[in-house]
Order: structure tokens, then C-alpha cells, then sequence
């Protein structure tokens, strides 16, 4: 017998815990494309290294500054992506831009259930049409695939404010949660 299916999905909630910023640390860079990683790099500066698994935290956490900068504040200087964190006993962020919020979420939505039920049901052939997302915002550099990534490594949850310019992700390490 096949498991239960559970399908994933990008959720709104302005009054989740995760955006509860109190005790976080902060910091603010400006929309500077070209230095993503040295961003993500400063803010993971004195995390510790059980959380450092390989460099899937610096990718992830990349990837929430490049969608602040790229989609969110149109790579505009004068714009800020704002980053709250907390390395303590899990890893949790708060990455917010100024930009319009993401448009297509509830469109994301839907492609990754069809995605998700298309691999459950073993029709691959379905499975490969939906190999990637692109919306009408994604441009040929767009890979379409970071959200799926995200949903699997944030463990913890990836939540969106109403306005979806802000997202507040966690990720629990079994060591951490024993501690």
C-alpha cells in the first residue's frame, strides 16, 4: 500500500510565530545583485557549525536574499533587503524586500500539488512537464526550481506575510531540538 500523499505547499500567515523578530539579530544591504553570497556569508559569520551542512544553509539562505533582490526590489540600490536571524538552538530567518510581494504564490501552489501528485501516481511523463516553474515574472536565468528546495530544507516552515515582500523560514536540527 502506497503512503498517504502529503503535498507541501507556500503559505500566508501575518501573524505566524515565525515573524515574531523579537531576540533576532539584524541586519539591512542594499539591492546589490553581485554580492549575494558575501551577504549570506556575513550573516552566517558566527553560526555554528553544527547547523553547516556542507553549504546547503549558504545556498538557501542565497537564494531568499537573490529573490529579495532580484523579484522583490528589481535589483535597485536605493532599496533594502532587511534580514533578522537566529543561530541559537535552530536556524531561523526573516528576509523582507520592498518589493510588491510574490504574485504568482498561489499559481506556485498549484504547480507543485500537480508536481507532487504527478510523482506520487508514478506518471513520470507528467512528472517531467512539470520539472520546473516559470512565471510570467521569471526570465531565462530563473532556474524555477529554489522554491522546491526551500520547502524540502526549511523543516520547520516557510511562511509569507499578507503582502508576500517578507518570508520567515526555519530549519531544526535533530541535535538542536534535543537540546
Amino acid at each position: 500500500m502506497k503512503p498517504l500523499l502529503i503535498v507541501r505547499k507556500l503559505i500566508v500567515d501575518e501573524r505566524n510565530e515565525l515573524f515574531d523578530a523579537q531576540g533576532m539579530q539584524f541586519v539591512s544591504f542594499p539591492s546589490d545583485f553581485n554580492k549575494v553570497r558575501e551577504y549570506a556569508k556575513q550573516v552566517l559569520t558566527d553560526c555554528p557549525k553544527k547547523f553547516l551542512e556542507g553549504n546547503l544553509l549558504e545556498q538557501q539562505l542565497s537564494e531568499l536574499i537573490k529573490n529579495g533582490i532580484k523579484h522583490g526590489n528589481g535589483c535597485d540600490p536605493s532599496k533594502q533587503i532587511r534580514i533578522w536571524f537566529d543561530l541559537r538552538k535552530r536556524v531561523r530567518f526573516i528576509v523582507e524586500d520592498e518589493g510588491p510581494g510574490f504574485q504568482s504564490l498561489a499559481s506556485w501552489n498549484t504547480f507543485f500539488k500537480k508536481r507532487q501528485t504527478a510523482l506520487w501516481n508514478e506518471d513520470f511523463d507528467a512528472f517531467l512537464d512539470l520539472a520546473s516553474y516559470k512565471s510570467s515574472q521569471s526570465d531565462e536565468t530563473d532556474g524555477g526550481n529554489s522554491l522546491i528546495a526551500a520547502l524540502e530544507y526549511w523543516n520547520g516552515g516557510m511562511i509569507y506575510n499578507e503582502k508576500k515582500n517578507k518570508v520567515g523560514v526555519v530549519r531544526w536540527h535533530s541535535s538542536a531540538k534535543e537540546a
